[in-house]
């Protein structure tokens, strides 16, 4: 598993969800309690951004349909969503924000509900 540089530890303050890149992998990233977490930033119901959902004492909160995810797991806490969203490793190093992704996770998080739906695959 490679890790990559993604921001400053100050550009995700307590509180705060968001959206960053590693390559073609869109990210949200959030802090909670002193920690920071990574997911994809697709919800797994219908796609929408989860960077610009929430973050709340039970989980990340998709501003869409009202999902939250477990920061840990991924695991979808409340409907809608019903399938977890990847949960990438994330360190924290002299100031800087380290997201560790592979190509398992790399393809997990790229693939999303849209794409499967026309590819007939259940979402």
């Amino acid at each position: 598993m490679e890790f990559h540089d993604i921001a400053r530890s100050g550009q995700v303050p307590e509180g705060v969800v968001r959206r960053m890149f590693v390559g073609e992998v869109e990210i949200a990233v959030a802090r909670h309690d002193g920690t920071v977490y990574a997911t994809s930033n697709y919800c797994t119901h219908l796609d929408c951004l989860l960077s610009s959902g929430k973050v709340t004492e039970e989980g990340l909160l998709c501003s869409c349909h009202g999902s939250v995810f477990d920061y840990e797991t991924g695991e979808p806490l409340s409907p809608p969503a019903t399938r977890p969203v990847p949960v990438f490793p994330v360190r924290e190093e002299n100031g800087r924000i380290l997201v560790g992704i592979d190509e398992k996770l790399a393809k997990a998080a790229l693939q999303r509900r849209a794409a499967r739906s026309r590819r007939g695959k259940p979402a």
